[in-house]
């Protein structure tokens, strides 16, 4: 099977694996707060998570706030749109990953897409004749910012299809049965379709090796979104002893590697080396960490966490925790902290903030936050590089 007819049967693959999420209410993947300074931070960088994307888009030329935009407004999600309204008033999450798409650009400023033009921008032409079809705007070639494009809409298209119930577990809390179908049913119609357009705006870039880093990439979301659903499936509250290296390895997957892939893409469709591609590589893989991480930790230290918001409990911050524990003391918290057979989250945090799972994840944090700098000192100082280094800065930055 060639490369365009595996990555065009992708979609299919994507909703359908695994076992289908719990309706869990965990905090948004992409939700940075910034709190308070880091030792390592430049003084002339951005204070605000805001301040930082926005003076990052002026840097590109393109406001990525909707990058994927005119995908989202073509005549055949139109049609799904008018679908998903059938579900408002019922509690199917994608209802809220529709609603965050077009409004809450607070939390969906998409970080990806802005990354791979910034670092393309760093990085400038090669040396290699790249004249034809290579305009460039703004220093970034139209090839690349399609690439950009392309991994917003892989990116969109994941967090749609993250959001399929388990019509297994489902409680009378949660709404009727037929709604959490019926908009199951639109989730995966509206995630292939994002996946479709992708994997056709690939083939068009026509470049074998960049096809191929972006199909590496959906096999890795597919088995990182594969064991994600499967810890989340589980009906009691005993998590698997994963392991902080096992969650690394699990979030390079699911979180990291179609970033990391997309820096070194964009590398290669300006020609660059393979030593440059490398560093791209290792900038979008340590970036991403850091963010997920930084995701991970908010419901541990924002000032201000309601007490019905709940964590997943296999993020950073808990399975640094358990592993610092011990299994049999890990599962005697989970007992205490549960009643009338739920688990009180707050009583829960509350624990896990008094022992050294959340300071430790800050410091991991902050580790990958250095590789990722690391890997910019091999691209020339520029204002993208700068950029990128604030980017850093504000998803490492805690008080």
């Amino acid at each position: 099977m060639n490369l365009q007819r595996l990555l065009l049967r992708f979609p299919g693959y994507l909703g359908a694996l695994g076992p289908p999420r719990r309706l869990w209410r965990f905090p948004s993947l992409d939700t940075i707060s910034p709190v308070g300074p880091w030792r390592g931070q430049s003084s002339r960088s951005p204070a605000h998570w805001n301040q930082v994307v926005s003076e990052a888009e002026k840097i590109v030329g393109y406001p990525t706030s909707f990058m994927s935009l005119r995908c989202l407004l073509s005549d055949e999600l139109s049609n799904i749109a008018m679908q998903v309204r059938k579900l408002v008033g019922t509690q199917h999450p994608l209802l809220t990953t529709a609603r965050g798409l077009v409004h809450d650009s607070r939390h969906n400023l998409q970080l990806r897409g802005l990354v791979v033009l910034l670092i393309s921008k760093a990085a400038g032409p090669s040396g290699v004749n790249t004249s034809q079809n290579y305009d460039t705007v703004s220093g970034i070639y139209s090839c690349q910012r399609s690439l950009a494009e392309i991994t917003e809409l892989i990116h969109t298209a994941l967090l749609v299809h993250r959001g399929i119930v388990n019509l297994n577990e489902l409680q009378s809390s949660d709404g009727p049965l037929k709604d959490m179908q019926f908009g199951n049913k639109i989730a995966i119609l509206s995630g292939d379709f994002l996946l479709a357009n992708a994997c056709n705006g690939l083939a068009l870039l026509q470049n074998t090796k960049v096809v191929e880093l972006l199909a590496s990439a959906l096999m890795d979301l597919v088995q990182g979104v594969y064991h994600e659903n499967s810890t989340s499936a589980k009906e009691n509250y005993i998590t698997d002893d994963i392991g902080i290296s096992t969650w690394k390895e699990q979030t390079f997957l699911s979180h990291g590697a179609l970033l990391a892939k997309s820096c070194q893409a964009a590398m290669e469709l300006a020609k660059h080396d393979a030593e440059v591609q490398d560093m791209a590589f290792q900038y979008g893989k340590h970036m991403a960490m850091s963010h997920k991480i930084n995701s991970d930790l908010q419901p541990f230290i924002k000032e201000k966490t309601s007490d019905c918001v709940t964590f997943h409990l296999n993020s950073a911050p808990v399975v640094l925790h358990q592993e610092f524990l011990g299994r049999d003391l890990w599962i005697k918290q989970i007992e205490e902290a549960q009643e009338k057979g739920r688990l009180n989250y707050a009583k829960l945090r509350e624990t896990i903030k008094a022992g050294k799972g959340v300071t430790s994840a800050i410091d991991l944090c902050r580790y990958h936050g250095n590789k990722a700098l690391e890997a910019l000192e091999s691209f020339p100082p520029s204002e993208a590089r700068s950029a990128l280094e604030n980017i850093v800065f504000a998803v490492t930055r805690f008080s």
